[in-house]
């Protein structure tokens, strides 16, 4: 069995071709879902998608985080947002600072997205730490 899209495609966030973030492959075969270099580097455009959710929209509950991630239209919003909240060990209204559970959000989602998370904390920590521009 192969893997899940988002693995394959080193894009665990299944995020969709748009903007030209740093580390795009050369080559981008999917057509809906862009394609990364390294997992780091698709862990690094779910961090700074996520950040600025909270910076530039003022989503400050995994609910409303979510809800933008994962339309409705498209998506179970809320049961994807009571999947990761319950990771994160909060409630889906209650109010998160980002960059404090950046990790456990993106492990999360990339859980949710994938049906797996095959990445090791350092893994996640690296496109994490490239997000927050601490790399």
């Amino acid at each position: 069995m192969s893997e899940p899209r988002g693995i394959r495609n080193h894009n665990p966030g299944n995020i969709r071709h748009g903007a030209k973030w740093n580390g795009l492959a050369e080559e981008q075969l999917d057509k809906s879902f862009c394609t990364f270099k390294t997992p780091e580097h698709g862990i690094r455009a779910m961090g700074k998608i996520l950040i600025t959710y909270q910076d530039k929209y003022g989503l400050d509950t995994v609910s409303g985080i979510i809800d933008r991630w994962a339309p409705p239209i498209e998506n179970d919003t809320n049961a994807y947002a009571e999947h990761v909240a319950k990771q994160l060990e909060v409630g889906v209204d209650e109010p998160i600072v980002v960059r404090s559970f950046l990790d456990k959000l993106c492990t999360a989602i990339i859980r949710h997205e994938n049906g797996v998370q095959p990445y090791d904390i350092a893994t996640v920590q690296r496109g994490v730490n490239m997000a927050m521009g601490v790399a």
